[in-house]
C-alpha cells in the first residue's frame, strides 16, 4: 500500500467496504484476534499523532503487537545509516511495516525492498494513501457516497500531500473539484493538470464564503510550517484562511467539513458544536480503515 494509483475505483470500493465491518472492533464493542501473533514496526522519521496512534491501536485490537520508534533521532538513521538497511534490519522483527518519510519515494523504496508488506504513512509532499483512503471513507459513510458531490480543498495546497493525495484518488469518481488557497499556496500546475487530463472538474478560486455556500464537503488543512524552505513565507501566509460557525450559516444542510488535523487557526472551536463538523469522526475513521488494510495486507480478511 504505497500509492493510490495503484489501485483501481473497485479496488477502493472493496477497502471502504471491508472497513465497515470493523467499526464494533474499533470503538470496542467487539473484540477480535484476527491478528494475534502479527507484529507491526512502526518507523516514523516525522512526528505524527493520530497516524502512529491509530496504526498502533488498530493492530492491538486485533490482537496484534506493535514496536518502533517515532522519531528519526531515535534511530539509526540519526547515526548515518540508510533507509535500505533500516528497512533490510527491521524487516526481520515484524510482519508488516508502516513508514512515514519526508523523502519523496521512500515508502516505493523501501516496498521494493522489503519482502515483509509495506504501508505508507506519508512520504514527502505529494502521498498519503491511508489518510485518503479514510477521507473517502468519511465522505461516503456521512454523506452516502462520493459520486456526485462538490469537494472544496481550502489552505495550504502547494504542500499538503494530504490534498494532492485526495486530488488525485477524487479521479476515480465523478466529482467536482475546487481548489481555495493564496495564489502563493495554490495546488501545483503539474497537479490540476493531471486531474484535468483524468475527466476532473476543476475550479480554482480565493473566494472561500462562495464554496462553503455551494459544497458538499469543506475540506481545511493548516499552513504548515515545516514544509516553508522559508519562516517569512510561513508567517505572512498563516491564517490565511479560517472558517467559524458564522461563515457556515449559508452552507447546505448536510454539508461536512473535515480536516486531516492538527489545525492551527483554520477552523475556530465555535465550529466543533455545529452539525457540520466531522474532523474528530474522520479520526476514528482512520482507525477502522487501518484495522481493515492490516488485515487485507497480512492475508487474513476473509468475506
Amino acid at each position: 500500500m504505497v500509492d493510490l494509483k495503484d489501485f483501481s475505483r473497485d479496488e477502493v470500493d472493496y477497502i471502504l467496504k471491508v472497513s465497515e465491518n470493523f467499526e464494533p472492533i474499533a470503538n470496542g464493542k467487539k473484540r477480535s484476534k484476527m491478528l494475534q501473533g502479527y507484529v507491526l514496526c512502526n518507523m516514523f522519521f516525522e512526528p505524527s499523532t493520530r497516524t502512529r496512534l491509530s496504526f498502533s491501536s488498530a493492530m492491538m485490537r486485533l490482537g496484534g503487537s506493535v514496536t518502533g520508534f517515532a522519531s528519526g533521532s531515535v534511530s539509526s538513521a540519526s547515526k548515518g545509516e540508510s533507509l535500505s538497511d533500516t528497512v533490510r534490519v527491521v524487516e526481520n522483527y515484524c510482519d508488516v511495516m508502516v513508514l512515514r518519510s519526508s523523502l519523496e519515494g521512500a515508502a516505493r523504496l523501501a516496498a521494493d525492498i522489503s519482502s515483509k508488506p509495506v504501508i505508507n504513512a506519508g512520504d514527502g509532499t505529494r502521498q498519503h494513501p491511508t489518510q485518503t483512503l479514510l477521507d473517502l471513507y468519511t465522505i461516503s459513510k456521512e454523506i452516502g457516497t462520493i459520486d456526485g458531490l462538490k469537494v472544496a480543498l481550502v489552505g495550504d495546497l502547494k504542500y499538503g500531500r494530504t490534498v494532492h493525495s485526495l486530488s488525485y484518488a477524487l479521479t476515480m469518481f465523478d466529482v467536482e473539484l475546487s481548489f481555495v488557497s493564496p495564489p502563493e499556496l495554490s495546488m501545483p500546475e503539474e497537479v490540476v493538470s493531471d486531474l484535468k487530463a483524468e475527466g476532473l472538474r476543476v475550479e480554482t478560486t480565493d473566494d472561500l464564503s462562495h464554496v462553503i455556500e455551494s459544497s458538499d464537503v469543506v475540506y481545511m488543512t493548516r499552513i504548515q510550517k515545516e514544509r516553508f524552505p522559508d519562516p517569512m513565507e510561513y508567517e505572512r501566509m498563516k491564517g490565511a484562511y479560517s472558517i467559524d460557525s458564522t461563515m457556515l450559516e449559508g452552507a447546505k444542510e448536510n454539508m461536512i467539513v473535515m480536516h486531516p488535523l492538527p489545525r492551527i487557526d483554520e477552523i475556530s472551536t465555535t465550529v466543533d458544536s455545529s452539525p457540520h463538523a466531522r474532523y474528530f469522526q474522520q479520526a476514528f475513521y482512520g482507525l477502522v480503515v487501518r484495522m481493515a488494510l492490516l488485515s487485507l495486507v497480512l492475508g487474513k480478511w476473509r468475506d
